[in-house]
């Protein structure tokens, strides 16, 4: 492996700083409208006299959203510009979460959380695109603070949410917090707005249906896929394999919250790494093997080692960090990153969504753990594969300009 080196130098002065908050502080936003659901769940299914399909329809909604919104954010973003759209995603955020908040109708919750997933969409592909707009040079650290900042404000809803709403009495209070954080991001891109980059040259930078056509872009859509699909894995599921090993539900909670909290050490180191280096292979193969070691123990080994694999697989989550990396650092434009981004996401969380639900599917057909743990080798398979072939040191660019003429 071969160091990279610096291809451009580093924004400095208070745009950059400028442009660095308002990164942070919307990373802090893209969860939020998600993660704070869930602990609330059953007590709003009861409040707004929502059915069973009404809540599994709630928590398919940001796959459905990012996967969609997702795809067409480069367009818009050609269109509207970078910050603008940026903005105008923030406010979205925020605006569908106060609404979902304001009316006692599970209609209203369900189509006002999509507007606010749909804005959280947007970000999700328009951040990669700005750090390499932005900070060329200094890709690995910028995904760094992104992917960190994401993970802060993920575990951030999803562990205050509840303590909100005990202090205040009312559910509506504690989810309409968050729509008071996205507004707090918004004031960073509205200074931002006489900012607004260059489009230079004009042209998409690939778009969607040459990334289709792609070998390299489909290997990051895979591997995306692969790794956001264990993770919703973990976060549907861990608590049941954790109470049916003999833990208590407080027990099971502890220790769900700590494998959320080791995402942040983990989004800060892995970036850093990968991004140093022109071959990330390395870093793939010892995450899959984090992983590996982390499934084999919850499957085989006694219930009471437990928080030890919880750690192993929580070290193997770094592949979410990395595949955001591979976004930058496997493109040469903001343009093509934007494409890739797109694509990646919206192909990744596609393939995502299905996890939780084969999960569960296979546990009722065997009766026990065994083939859900049997799917979760044969992802991380393919998530090996992909990740070996997505790692390698060349650019969507140069595939395209290979194999994809005109």
């Amino acid at each position: 492996m071969s160091v990279l080196t610096q291809e451009a130098r580093p924004r400095t002065g208070p745009l950059a700083w400028l442009l660095v908050l308002g990164i942070v502080l919307a990373a802090l936003n893209l969860r939020t409208a998600v993660t704070s659901v869930g602990p609330l769940l059953d007590q709003l299914a009861a409040a707004l006299g929502m059915s069973s399909v009404g809540t599994g329809l709630l928590t398919t909604l940001p796959v459905l959203a990012f996967a969609t919104v997702g795809a067409i954010t480069p367009t818009l973003a050609r269109r509207v510009g970078e910050h603008r759209l940026l903005l105008l995603a923030l406010v979205t955020l925020g605006t569908g979460m106060l609404v979902r908040v304001l009316v006692d109708s599970a209609p209203v919750f369900l189509a006002s959380s999509a507007v606010a997933l749909s804005g959280g969409a947007v970000g999700n592909v328009l951040i990669p695109t700005l750090i390499k707009r932005h900070f060329p040079a200094r890709t690995g650290v910028m995904t760094t603070v992104y992917t960190t900042s994401l993970a802060v404000g993920t575990m951030l809803a999803a562990a205050a949410t509840v303590p909100i709403e005990q202090a205040s009495g009312d559910w509506h209070v504690a989810l309409g917090v968050w729509a008071a954080l996205a507004a707090v991001s918004a004031i960073p891109w509205l200074a931002l707005l006489r900012s607004e980059p260059e489009r230079g040259d004009g042209r998409p930078g690939g778009g969607l249906r040459r990334m289709a056509r792609s070998r390299l872009a489909w290997a990051i859509a895979v591997y995306f896929g692969t790794q956001s699909m264990i993770a919703y894995i973990m976060f549907g599921w861990l608590a049941t394999i954790l109470t049916e090993g003999g833990y208590t539900v407080s027990q099971a909670g502890v220790i769900l919250g700590v494998f959320t909290a080791l995402n942040i050490p983990v989004s800060l180191l892995v970036p850093l790494v990968a991004a140093r280096f022109r071959d990330q292979r390395p870093v793939v193969v010892g995450l899959v093997v984090a992983y590996t070691a982390g499934f084999l123990g919850l499957w085989l080994a006694p219930a009471s080692t437990a928080p030890v694999w919880v750690v192993l697989v929580a070290a193997g989550m770094g592949s979410f960090p990395l595949a955001l990396t591979m976004l930058a650092v496997r493109t040469r434009t903001p343009e093509t990153t934007a494409s890739l981004s797109a694509f990646g996401q919206s192909a990744g969380y596609l393939i995502a969504g299905a996890g939780p639900l084969l999960v569960g599917v296979l546990r009722e057909v065997g009766g026990g753990w065994t083939l859900p743990y049997l799917l979760i080798f044969a992802v991380l398979v393919a998530q090996l594969f992909t990740g070996l072939y997505a790692g390698r040191d060349r650019y969507v660019e140069d595939e395209r300009r290979v194999s994809l003429p005109g």
